[in-house]
């Protein structure tokens, strides 16, 4: 039985494929296209965590708890002796963990307690320990800082020497660009000395762990936190799961989008076959057997297609890892190496795998559902074309719900959640339009009609096939809908978190050791800067400005804190009077995804934790903050400085007298500060936030246009699809007279028709969709994200008429170009 089977699908559907080579490859070539974008997000996403993890895994060893610095300024030293004295800890080993230097190399510095974790960092610093220990200021390098022994490297605050190069397996900590030095050496050369970072904290076989935390926390006074190690590494993905999630998005609506083409393709393959089917049926073939092999053809080609795309989606994610904003990777200390998830290539496979099987199996039954005898009949002609009047009213309440349930979402959900609302719109367009479908293929038929004489007969061949017409209208209308949608809202996206912060425009002049576009939370900057440009001509005040990192709750979310005079977000958004409060230090304002996170609210009390201790605040205000930093947590100057232990500013707004010029004040700037220090103008700035905004967005929107593309040649098989199935009637024409031009345009007719009407619908989807999303991204981002659309409806119905017609192209010319008696010939 096996044998027959594997011989019947070698005899029939395998040779099918090679018959057709444009066809399969096409067909192959569009779901390769949905898994390369498929695996290219899980790549994306595991680079990120994934080389988060291999460092903590490196670094921690056998440990079970890590005390961690609140913020990227670390704690003091002494808390780890209190770690080391509660009971059941047997290893307390304290670490530095912080990027120096101009090259923003990550420091490790340890003592010889972290030798007994058994990490990777021990076993590799290990046989250079005498190195290091004879070298004044010596650290081991990493394979990959392009650094060799006695090279001099700066950490900030002094210059070390490369006593050591660790081997190429350094190269899972970090991407091996790291500088790992005796704990005391490393604190003086970045300048923190008796500061540390974490507490590495094994316990006593058979101790609770859970009780262990508590103990440490309780002896800490809650001056550090106390966490599984793997915090870091959960904290790392927050910048970039708003892309993922948007991506992900993008990627599904291009595997929708492949599995109407599967559809169109199967229905061409059941058409050209009918007359070896109804023989398989006439000689006792049956009509499961029959499916199956078909359906197994389709798999042949989901496998096929998810594989090589597997393999191209892993290319993509490679060129894409280096280059997402820096602005999104902010509060992860490792380099960023590719790591593809190992779920990312079966996941993306088994996902092809059963939307071609899925599209195949509806194509199937078109022929297989019906008589032996109906098999002979063309497609479009039997009952089973159409659904009942009770399953579309079905579909028609189904879709008005789930649309509403898209509406809630967005509009009530918090976070990230709110992007469900985007499948959830897309699914509702679909059951709508299948709901209307008799409506919609009419209304084709009849912008056909007003095209002549080859429209009304375009019109007819519309009419007797409305589900392959209707399949046909949703391959335009999705691919419309999505890329409208996607590019509108990344428009709003790009207009709206910039607008938030345009009050960085007032300041004339910015001063920090971060680029522009990039928040300015370490290192804290020399006194000598502030004074060197408030001495330079042309300056007439200097603010101080301060931003870091920290964890409030489970999340990483940024603290800013304010000063009299303080323009930049959050400060334009509180009121006056909320303002003058929080700058007195009476309480904090949080924006909106704190406030749903911490489940809180204008009036309530937060607990905050510090390097002090823990404060309890008031929540003066909540406010929209750009989210991709995991919110913010705005405070007074004095009380930053004091509760977390950051005297000075990380930036530095300046102030231009009446009249100056500033190209000049800008240029005596860069003159009078040291090498390291950036100076840059707030349209600069305000530039900058706009130009991270759309790298986040750009693979969105690129993956939208992939969508387009992939619904034209969908479009294009499916009109094939439409002059196989009318060769006969077309043979007929040309035998009673007509010319080819006439025959060529009655499939540019029906093409035009299509187009048109998936064009609008498409629009109006889209817009609809569009308008949806602003309220999600608006709950996702933190900031109000405007609703505009623009001339995009005009021109998205345009390009979708355009794309019908390319697409018609090539099948008007092969109906053309038949000859008679090949057109009436039976294959």
């Amino acid at each position: 039985m096996i044998g027959s089977g594997l011989s019947r699908i070698r005899a029939l559907n395998l040779r099918e494929l090679r018959v057709h080579p444009g066809r399969t490859v096409t067909s192959a070539g569009v779901v390769a296209v949905a898994a390369c974008l498929l695996v290219a997000v899980f790549g994306i996403s595991g680079s990120v965590t994934g080389s988060a993890e291999r460092l903590v895994d490196g670094v921690g060893g056998a440990a079970d708890l890590e005390v961690s610095g609140v913020t990227d300024s670390g704690f003091d030293e002494g808390l780890a002796g209190l770690v080391a004295a509660v009971p059941s800890v047997a290893v307390a080993a304290p670490m530095l963990r912080m990027q120096a230097g101009p090259d923003r190399l990550l420091v490790l510095g340890a003592d010889p307690r972290g030798a007994s974790l058994g990490s990777d960092l021990g076993r590799l610093v290990a046989p250079v320990a005498v190195a290091l220990a004879t070298t004044p200021n010596g650290v081991a390098v990493g394979p990959d800082t392009g650094l060799a022994v006695g090279d001099s490297v700066d950490l900030g605050a002094g210059t070390a020497t490369v006593a050591a190069v660790l081997g190429g397996d350094a190269r899972d900590l970090s991407g091996g660009r790291f500088v790992v030095a005796p704990l005391t050496t490393a604190q003086n050369l970045t300048g923190r000395p008796g500061r540390i970072d974490s507490v590495l904290v094994a316990t006593d076989p058979g101790a609770d762990t859970a009780r262990v935390r508590d103990d440490i926390d309780a002896a800490i006074g809650g001056r550090a936190l106390v966490a599984t190690p793997n915090l870091r590494a959960l904290q790392s993905s927050g910048g970039i799961s708003l892309m993922q999630a948007l991506t992900l998005s993008a990627a599904s609506g291009a595997l929708v989008v492949a599995a109407f083409l599967v559809y169109n393709v199967t229905s061409m393959a059941v058409a050209s076959r009918r007359p070896t089917i109804s023989l398989l049926r006439a000689i006792g073939g049956r009509r499961r057997v029959i499916v199956a092999d078909l359906l197994g053809e389709a798999a042949v080609l989901g496998i096929v297609g998810g594989v090589v795309g597997a393999a191209a989606g892993v290319l993509v994610g490679r060129a894409v890892i280096g280059r997402i904003p820096p602005a999104l990777l902010q509060g992860v200390e490792a380099d960023i190496e590719y790591i593809l998830p190992p779920y990312a290539i079966p996941a993306a496979v088994a996902a092809c795998l059963l939307a071609a099987v899925a599209a195949a199996a509806l194509a199937a039954r078109q022929v297989y559902a019906v008589a032996p005898v109906e098999a002979l009949v063309p497609v479009g002609a039997s009952s089973i074309d159409t659904a009942t009047r009770s399953t579309r009213v079905l579909a028609l309440v189904a879709g008005v719900f789930v649309a509403a349930c898209a509406v809630g979402v967005a509009t009530q959900a918090t976070g990230r959640v709110a992007v469900t609302a985007i499948a959830l719109t897309s699914a509702a367009q679909v059951l709508l339009c299948f709901a209307a479908g008799p409506y919609l293929v009419r209304a084709t038929a009849s912008v056909a009609r007003t095209l002549g004489t080859p429209g009304v007969l375009a019109a007819t061949t519309l009419e007797r096939a409305p589900l392959r017409v209707w399949t046909t209208l949703m391959t335009v209308v999705v691919g419309v809908s999505m890329t409208m949608s996607t590019t509108g809202s990344n428009t709003n996206v790009i207009d709206s978190a910039t607008a938030s912060f345009a009050s960085l425009g007032e300041v004339d002049a910015y001063v920090g050791s971060a680029d522009p576009g990039v928040f300015p939370t370490a290192p804290i900057l020399p006194s000598s800067v502030e004074a060197a440009v408030a001495a330079t001509p042309g300056v007439a005040g200097v603010g101080e400005g301060q931003m870091a990192y920290t964890t409030v709750g489970d999340s990483r979310v940024m603290l800013t804190g304010l000063a009299p005079g303080s323009t930049a977000p959050p400060a334009d958004a509180l009121t006056d009077e909320t303002r003058e409060r929080l700058i007195d230090g009476e309480g904090v304002a949080v924006s909106r995804d704190v406030a749903a996170a911490l489940d809180v609210d204008a009036g309530d009390v937060v607990d905050l934790p510090t390097p002090t201790g823990v404060h309890s605040v008031e929540v003066l205000q909540v406010v929209p903050f750009f989210a991709a930093s995991g919110g913010v947590v705005a405070l007074s100057m004095t009380q930053l400085r004091a509760w977390f232990e950051r005297p000075g500013a990380t930036i530095l707004g300046v102030l231009f007298e009446p009249g100056a010029d500033p190209e000049t004040v800008m240029g005596a700037l860069r003159a009078a500060l040291p090498e390291g220090i950036n100076v840059y103008s707030g349209a600069e700035s305000v530039r900058a936030v706009a130009e991270s905004v759309r790298g986040g967005t750009v693979l969105v929107a690129a993956m939208a246009w992939i969508v387009v593309g992939v619904a034209a040649v969908a479009l294009l098989n499916t009109l094939t699809l439409s002059v196989l199935e009318r060769r006969r009637e077309l043979g007929v024409l040309r035998a009673m007279g007509a010319s080819r031009r006439f025959v060529s345009r009655s499939v540019l007719a029906e093409a035009a028709a299509i187009g048109v009407v998936g064009g609008v619908l498409g629009a109006a989807f889209g817009a609809a969709s569009q308008y949806v999303t602003s309220f999600a991204m608006s709950s996702v981002l933190g900031v109000d994200v405007a609703f505009a659309t623009g001339p995009t409806l005009l021109v998205s119905t345009c390009v979708a008429t355009a794309l019908a017609m390319v697409g018609a192209v090539a099948p008007a010319v092969r109906a053309s170009r038949r000859t008679i008696v090949e057109a009436v010939a039976v294959e």
